[in-house]
């Protein structure tokens, strides 16, 4: 999908989008519960780097769990951006974050990082060598040693696990009145919407991108979420 397909996407669907997924926050919940004990080992005063951070659904849990972490929120749609500002301000928390509306490898960031997030990302990048490239960009910004978790929608298509599946995952976005995700849509997404491919494929992307051997920490239908450290021996080349 390209670039500025969806942002444009994103920036109509920012004002009600938490509103239209608000059914569906179990499946958000159990993600951050994890991820929250996954990060619980950093520093105290950790610097976290949110990629794709939309209206700030896990910068918002983080921020709560752990009060002196700070953030950069980076998300081409400054709309998605605005809904994630005012509900750190709403909640006195603004002040920890900075936020760039834009695409991280045209942004000049530091590189020590402790942790970084990409929660439902890069399944949006359709080429292979681009979603590499995210990855990369992701471990450029990171200290040695540093975390990385991502999460994404994945599965294989080919599979005799796809279809029914493919049937919980409808049932879901029914019972969560999402009512733009009809069966048909979603195996249509996955077969050429996003970059949908089995679990193995997109974790040994990420750990050729610089990381360590990804562990995948979380499954909950076709969402996989996997933690990994950067390499110390990672020098960032064609980024």
């Amino acid at each position: 999908m390209e670039k500025n397909k969806i942002k444009e996407i994103f920036d109509r669907s920012a004002a009600t989008y938490d509103k239209t997924w608000e059914k569906l926050a179990p499946v958000n919940d159990s993600l951050h519960l994890l991820m929250g004990a996954g990060l619980s080992g950093l520093p105290e005063k950790a610097r976290i780097l949110c990629v794709g951070a939309g209206t700030g659904a896990e910068l918002v849990y983080m921020a709560k769990k752990f009060p002196y972490w700070t953030f950069t929120a980076v998300d081409p749609s400054a709309a998605m951006l605005d809904v994630c500002r005012r509900r750190l301000k709403e909640m006195g928390m603004e002040d920890r974050c900075e936020f760039y509306a834009d695409y991280l490898e045209n942004l000049s960031l530091p590189n020590d990082y402790e942790a970084a997030t990409s929660i439902l990302v890069s399944q949006f990048i359709t080429d292979k060598k681009a979603r590499m490239g995210f990855f990369q960009n992701i471990a450029a910004k990171l200290k040695p040693g540093g975390l990385l978790i991502s999460a994404d929608l994945s599965g294989d298509i080919n599979s005799c696990e796809y279809e029914p599946m493919l049937n919980v995952w409808a049932s879901m976005m029914m019972d969560g009145d999402v009512q733009s995700q009809s069966m048909e849509n979603i195996r249509q997404t996955h077969q050429s919407g996003i970059s949908f491919l089995p679990p193995v494929e997109v974790a040994g992307m990420i750990g050729a991108a610089g990381f360590k051997k990804p562990v995948l920490f979380y499954q909950m239908a076709f969402i996989h979420g996997w933690f990994c450290r950067k390499t110390h021996s990672f020098i960032p080349h064609g980024i």
